[in-house]
């Protein structure tokens, strides 16, 4: 993950380290003075006890704190922020054993975090629906109910199939028509969700951000939102490679001496980013070409943008291509993919220089 530079002021009078729970804060407390005894305190996790606290602590001057991510959320980092504390807030994943420098969180702002949450939310409806979409077909099934008008299901056809179904038992056909209201509510909430990200992708300060992310094949609007809602502004990471791992898109590496061993990706990071691109990157199996809905938002972004995201397209598309050629699985071969589309989404977002093969084959 990228390196997030500490708060710390260059005077430290205190330090500080918290254990957040839903009803209680543990601190732990010592004095910049090796000799001097650690203070432990236990208080309730509201405003009026964490105001209180610094005050006992000696003021908000020359104080650092820092606690791990959790459940809890950023709430406790802005509360101590407004009130001049330096805090940091550290990656429980990435917290040393032994001592050495601790890895940062990096804060999103409260439009981010709301973004992140809305687009979580719209997930979360998507798995519930095909959940419920699973339950239906399957009760369908053990009554001897197969749809034999199509392949595909969940298509207009086989939606139109699964309401006229009608079965025998009087119970069976309400659960049936119970479990068919609940998938007709979470496909209005999901377009009424859609409708909203739509709103939110054509307003500031979304709205260039999103239309240069889907200039690339396989980035749609709600795409382009939920890697910005979970990745933030890109130029906080130094380069392609930073965000390649803080994504979790690297091997991981087991080595001994001159032996190395590559192994799985290491799915650090944010999963739903990390989704996001694995999903896009399958489009890249297909032949390059520019669709109609790439090419209605060419004429809303740089050149240099639109160029970058077709030599994205002819590199991923040989690479899949060279992959899959050499033995490897369609998976692995699409992970490769994403990882290197993830460097082409930072160049592109950080306007890293074209290079002139990349305005050749633009």
């Amino acid at each position: 993950m990228p390196d997030v530079i500490s708060s710390a002021p260059a005077a430290v009078r205190m330090r500080a380290a918290l254990d957040v729970h839903k009803r209680t804060i543990v601190c732990a407390a010592q004095p910049d003075d090796p000799r001097a005894e650690l203070r432990l305190e236990e208080i309730p996790n509201t405003e009026r006890a964490v105001r209180g606290l610094v005050r006992r602590l000696g003021g908000p001057e020359g104080l650092v704190v820092c606690y791990e991510a959790g459940p809890c959320g950023y709430d406790l980092f802005r509360l101590l922020s407004a009130m001049g504390v330096a805090c940091d807030i550290v990656a429980p994943a990435l917290t040393p054993v032994a001592p050495g420098a601790l890895k940062f969180v990096a804060v999103p702002t409260p439009a981010q975090e709301g973004l992140r949450d809305l687009v979580r939310c719209r997930d979360d409806l998507v798995c519930a629906r095909r959940a419920a979409r699973h339950r239906v077909a399957k009760q369908l099934l053990r009554h001897g109910h197969v749809f034999r008008e199509g392949k595909k299901s969940w298509t207009k056809t086989h939606q139109a199939w699964v309401r006229r179904q009608r079965l025998g038992d009087p119970l069976a056909q309400s659960a049936l028509e119970h479990m068919l209201a609940h998938l007709d509510s979470l496909d209005a909430q999901i377009a009424a969700l859609d409708h909203q990200l739509d709103e939110i992708a054509a307003r500031e300060p979304w709205s260039d951000p999103v239309r240069w992310l889907c200039c690339f094949r396989g980035v749609t609007t709600i795409t382009a939102l939920g890697l910005l809602a979970e990745l933030g502004d890109l130029r906080r990471f130094a380069t392609a490679r930073e965000l390649m791992s803080f994504l979790g898109l690297t091997p991981s590496e087991y080595s001994s001496g001159e032996q190395r061993h590559r192994g799985h990706i290491t799915k650090a990071g944010p999963r739903h980013a990390r989704r996001l691109l694995i999903e896009a990157a399958w489009h890249y199996q297909h032949p390059p070409r520019v669709s109609q809905r790439i090419a209605a938002v060419h004429p809303h972004v740089p050149p240099d943008v639109a160029a970058r995201a077709f030599s994205a397209q002819v590199r991923l598309h040989h690479r899949h291509r060279h992959l899959t050629s050499h033995g490897k699985r369609s998976t692995v071969a699409n992970v490769a993919v994403a990882r290197e589309l993830a460097g082409f989404l930072w160049a592109a977002m950080t306007r890293q220089p074209l290079p002139a093969q990349e305005v050749t084959a633009a």
